[in-house]
């Protein structure tokens, strides 16, 4: 499966590909904390804020077609770009995420339940929101954070960025003491290879 820094596999494609090919490496980008939560049974745990750090390695390494999951598919997608630049072409995101791949019933392994980082940033956005509305009783100029709040939200949406899920994903409640750090996922893509 030779494909662009572009493509895409739908959640039946995968798991079509995952039953023919057990060798297919899927690689999920989420938090240690939403990995933990629910995953792809053979899925390896490599976090999208550790994938520049590691990225030589991840392509010296790759050795196979390559899956990226995330939850929705926009932190897959900008894991294949930096893959593709580095000069592993032979990856696809699966379309959806694990959003789609639950919604499909897909199987999953559970572990303890965690919020999403997604809704951690609209928690944690809205407080900030709604804070500030409250605070500028008191104090008008507190307005100007909620506006620069939505500012932000505006901008994460036209750029499909996020840098307060960035922020947030670094939290310890997004760390996980039992999942598996970024040298045990590297070792096991090296394992893989070997056999």
């Amino acid at each position: 499966m030779t494909t662009t820094a572009s493509a895409t596999i739908s959640v039946t494609a995968t798991r079509a590909l995952i039953a023919f090919d057990p060798d297919v490496l899927l690689v999920d980008v989420r938090t240690p904390g939403e990995y933990e939560t629910a995953h792809i049974a053979g899925s390896i745990n490599l976090p999208l804020d550790q994938v520049d750090s590691h990225l030589q390695y991840i392509v010296a390494a790759a050795g196979t077609t390559m899956v990226v999951v995330c939850q929705s598919g926009n932190r897959a997608g900008q894991c294949q770009t930096k893959l593709a630049a580095a000069g592993l072409t032979d990856t696809a995101v699966m379309t959806g995420g694990m959003n789609a791949w639950l919604a499909e019933d897909g199987p999953v392994i559970r572990g303890r339940q965690r919020w999403s980082l997604e809704r951690q940033v609209r928690l944690a956005a809205g407080g900030i929101v709604l804070t500030s509305i409250l605070v500028s009783i008191w104090f008008p100029a507190a307005r100007y954070l909620a506006g620069f709040i939505g500012a932000g939200l505006t901008f994460a949406a036209l750029t499909d960025t996020c840098a307060m899920g960035m922020m947030l994903s670094k939290l310890p409640y997004n760390r996980s003491a039992n999942s598996t750090d970024v040298r045990q996922a590297l070792s096991g893509l090296r394992d893989r290879n070997d056999r």
